[in-house]
């Protein structure tokens, strides 16, 4: 609504732009983004999703509407928008603490201590990349930033890392700016947090760990890069809390989950890279935004027919409210994650299946019946009226939804089979899995390929020594 509105005044057409009670502080940090710092908005008193029919119109005409006919008869006064420092400036100097009292105030950090960064630190980390420092790898929404090569230094001397992950944090940020991806969506109410997917020899070349814990911090590579992104996300996207990062509850930054290639080229199966669009031995990240999801462990059996009535039970729990992604503006977006402990995938693999045939399994089994699909989109998430039958019949979603008029028939949770998306990692002989429900088109997953200085090997045998 607000970009829209952004339109509008910059040819100098009034708006107005309905904004609930909740997010008025959003709506006001976004103006900044924009580049209008008061772009006229009109509040909607609490929130609608929990409001009667007469409490919305009563709201609506005592309050709502007065601000709009102001906003569209009266010229909004002029903003103030604070400027900010330059690149390169010394915006603090003193002792670690010093520095780290000003980095929290001044909400440069993610609250916990920053490694300061220092022009010699910046300096080694862009010594692992033949890119200028000021290229421009796109422009970050909300905020509308630049993002460099030397802002993606500076937060990396912050989050811990070294100067040789530096090709992979670069990476990263190319993923970020893919429209694809949908930065700009990265502070919605569900609070969605973006998992990074590393392959390639890279894991083992910096040390990433991929076997027992793989998700869990406490190794430098996983944890680093991990927190990189969200500092990222806050210094230069510009999600902060109780402004543009609008997280009911919220997840932490994940530590980097690297996958397991010894064991997926022992089965036979692709790795995660393939999947992207990219060569098995690539070196690359994958990111996408997960909403939730969890770990079912002891998943048992001796054959791929014992053990995955639990895992599509897992894969049902933990997606619900996520199925509106398969309608309308979602336009079938929704990208399930599972990621086997590697004794899972052996076992599977040992029966003779792919991955192709694990995925196409899942979408057969892992469905609906007609009626609940329905219901989670009507009655629970208050999108109204809804039919999947009519849906079909304009041709919107596939004929899958609707094969009968059975409300009891069983409708799959994603368009295809190769909506979903399969890592191997973790403890090698743990009969676990761990299930990410996907946000969709607000965090869709994209791939980069790694690109490495032509001396990498040489700097690496270096960064190794000290």
């Amino acid at each position: 609504m607000l970009r829209a509105s952004a339109v509008c005044e910059g040819l100098e057409v009034p708006s107005a732009s309905l904004v609930c009670e909740g997010f008025l502080g959003q709506a006001a940090a976004t103006s900044v983004g924009l580049g209008l710092p008061n772009i006229p908005v009109a509040l909607v008193p609490g929130h609608i999703g929990i409001q009667s029919k007469e409490e919305v119109r009563r709201n609506i005409l005592d309050v709502t509407v007065d601000r709009v006919i102001e906003n569209l008869t009266r010229m909004p006064a002029a903003g103030n928008q604070k400027a900010e420092a330059g690149k390169r400036d010394i915006i603090v100097k003193g002792g670690f603490s010093e520095v780290n009292r000003y980095f929290y105030e001044h909400e440069l950090s993610d609250g916990l201590p920053i490694v300061p960064p220092t022009r010699e630190k910046v300096e080694a980390f862009l010594r692992h990349t033949e890119r200028d420092p000021e290229e421009s790898l796109g422009i970050l929404l909300p905020d509308s930033r630049v993002a460099t090569i030397w802002s993606i230094a500076v937060n990396a001397v912050m989050a811990g890392c070294r100067p040789e992950y530096m090709p992979v944090l670069i990476a990263l940020v190319e993923a970020m700016c893919d429209p694809e991806y949908g930065v700009e969506h990265s502070g919605n109410t569900p609070g969605g947090e973006t998992l990074i997917i590393l392959n390639g020899p890279v894991i083992k070349q910096l040390g990433f760990n991929y076997t027992q814990g793989a998700l869990r911090d406490g190794f430098m590579p996983n944890t680093s890069v991990g927190r990189f992104w969200r500092l990222y996300l806050r210094n230069v996207a510009g999600f902060l809390l109780h402004k543009n990062d609008k997280a009911t509850f919220g997840n932490t930054w994940r530590v980097v989950l690297a996958e397991n290639e010894d064991v997926v080229k022992k089965i036979g199966w692709e790795p995660n890279s393939v999947e992207m669009g990219y060569s098995a031995g690539d070196n690359t990240v994958t990111i996408a935004r997960y909403t939730g999801g969890g770990t079912f462990s002891s998943v048992s059996g001796s054959t791929p027919e014992e053990m995955l009535p639990y895992v599509v039970d897992s894969v049902l729990s933990c997606h619900t409210w996520q199925m509106h992604f398969n309608l309308g503006e979602g336009n079938g977006t929704l990208r399930p994650l599972l990621v086997l402990s590697p004794i899972i995938a052996e076992t599977i693999a040992k029966a003779g299946w792919s991955k192709a045939d694990l995925k196409r399994h899942l979408y057969e089994h892992a469905r609906l019946p007609a009626w609940q699909f329905e219901r989670y989109l009507r009655d629970w998430i208050a999108w109204g009226t809804w039919s999947l039958e009519e849906e079909v019949r304009l041709g919107r979603i596939p004929k899958a939804f609707h094969e009968s008029d059975d409300p009891n028939r069983m409708v799959p949770i994603v368009w295809k089979p190769e909506d979903f998306m399969i890592a191997v990692s973790g403890d090698p002989l743990r009969n676990n899995i761990y299930v990410f429900s996907h946000n969709a088109f607000m965090g869709y997953p994209v791939g980069k390929k790694i690109r490495f200085k032509s001396d990498w090997e040489q700097l690496l045998t270096g960064t190794k020594n000290k």
